[in-house]
């Protein structure tokens, strides 16, 4: 790496250090706003509260608005003047959405205690937004332009499959010749070069009611039915090479006394492999009755494919010579959580993922960032951002 882009990168560093405090004051102004995925006026606040935040930073922003959901938010920085000379754009992808019910900041409110700050949803993942926020900041402060056009894209409904706006999501993944994705970093600030896929599937069993003491075996006791099939379904696991069937919920019957006539189960599935998940799917639709009067209705399938480590290697290898000029030693982890950035490794756009806060407790009351990794982050993607 030449002198000038390690001056460039040490550059980038110092200034989001010298802008820690105003950083650190933008995350509290979003953590403050709760945003919890159902809950479209809360997000359509923190949309609003982006979208101003990135027009103050001389970028285009728009508002997508839906039906049900809060309103998805883009923004485009550095826009094309010559399409013929301008490269593809860049694409920043994050999510407004939280697991976190509107009122949290009663028992969890922000605060900073021992050089971390603490409020929910700030490692999953305001932090990693503003960290986004702050690369463009610096390399606008700086004067340092990239090859071609940044763009933003804020989910309003990651935590609940990216239902609303997948088709606006993948439709600027498509544009992009590289995708950054702001997610929260791994253990000890590793990125993330592989997730797995996600599948869920609700199995419903029909049988047949009857009096438990006077007549059992006029019935069908759909849970003995849906019992059956669970230790079937959970041999289709493979889990020495990632492949995982959970059982998460069962319900059924309605009184000790009543042979069953109808049981469900919700089923989770993580596949590593974008192949695993048409076979996982037949193999659940093939699914047959033990009692041939019970009857089987099998919903759902692979929501999210997976983000596999071929379309992340050299996008990581770049992360990793940056980060040694910025004083980082970037490690990579694979995780079997899904983000938005497994929809857009699977089109075949080259995808980097762990961008955002270094912390810990995603989704738990201890959810923090360490605050002095926040300037290291924001540098990080700038510099990707100038370097690609």
């Amino acid at each position: 790496m030449s002198g000038g882009k390690r001056l460039k990168h040490k550059l980038l560093l110092d200034y989001c250090r010298s802008t820690l405090d105003e950083m650190l004051g933008c995350l509290e102004e979003a953590v403050r706003m709760e945003s919890p995925t159902h809950s479209k006026p809360h997000i359509d606040r923190l949309a609003n509260f982006f979208a101003r935040k990135f027009r103050e930073q001389g970028g285009k922003a728009w508002l997508h608005a839906h039906s049900s959901a809060g309103s998805a938010a883009s923004a485009e920085f550095w826009p094309p003047t010559d399409r013929k000379h301008r490269a593809k754009p860049i694409l920043l992808l994050g999510h407004l959405d939280t697991v976190w019910e509107v009122g949290t900041l009663r028992r969890m409110p922000f605060r900073i205690a021992s050089r971390r700050a603490y409020g929910p949803g700030i490692y999953d993942m305001k932090s990693g937004i503003v960290c986004g926020l702050w690369a463009i900041r610096a390399l606008r402060a700086l004067k340092i332009e990239p090859a071609g056009p940044v763009r933003f894209f804020l989910n309003s409904d990651e935590e609940a499959s990216s239902v609303a706006f997948r088709k606006e999501l993948t439709r600027e993944a498509r544009r992009a010749r590289a995708v950054l994705v702001l997610e929260p970093a791994a253990a000890g600030g590793a990125l993330k070069t592989a997730r797995k896929g996600v599948g869920e599937f609700c199995l419903t069993v029909y049988g047949r009611a009857a009096h438990a003491g006077v007549n059992p075996a006029a019935g069908v006791n759909a849970i003995s039915e849906l019992a059956r099939q669970l230790l079937r379904i959970e041999k289709l696991a493979s889990p020495r090479r990632g492949l995982t069937v959970t059982v998460g919920m069962i319900e059924g019957g309605t009184r000790p006394n009543v042979v069953p006539e109808h049981a469900s189960a919700r089923i989770d599935v993580r596949l590593p492999r974008l192949q695993d998940g048409p076979s996982i799917e037949r193999k659940m639709r093939a699914l047959k009755p033990f009692d041939p009067q019970a009857q089987l209705k099998i919903e759902g399938g692979i929501n999210r494919p997976p983000l596999e480590r071929a379309m992340t290697r050299d996008l990581y290898h770049l992360a990793r010579k940056i980060g040694r000029q910025l004083g980082m030693e970037v490690q990579e982890a694979s995780t079997g959580g899904g983000s938005d950035g497994n929809f857009t490794a699977a089109l075949g756009i080259p995808t980097l993922d762990g961008l955002g806060g270094v912390g810990d407790g995603a989704h738990a009351l201890h959810e923090h960032v360490i605050i002095r990794e926040l300037p290291r982050r924001a540098a990080l993607i700038a510099s990707l951002i100038a370097a690609l």
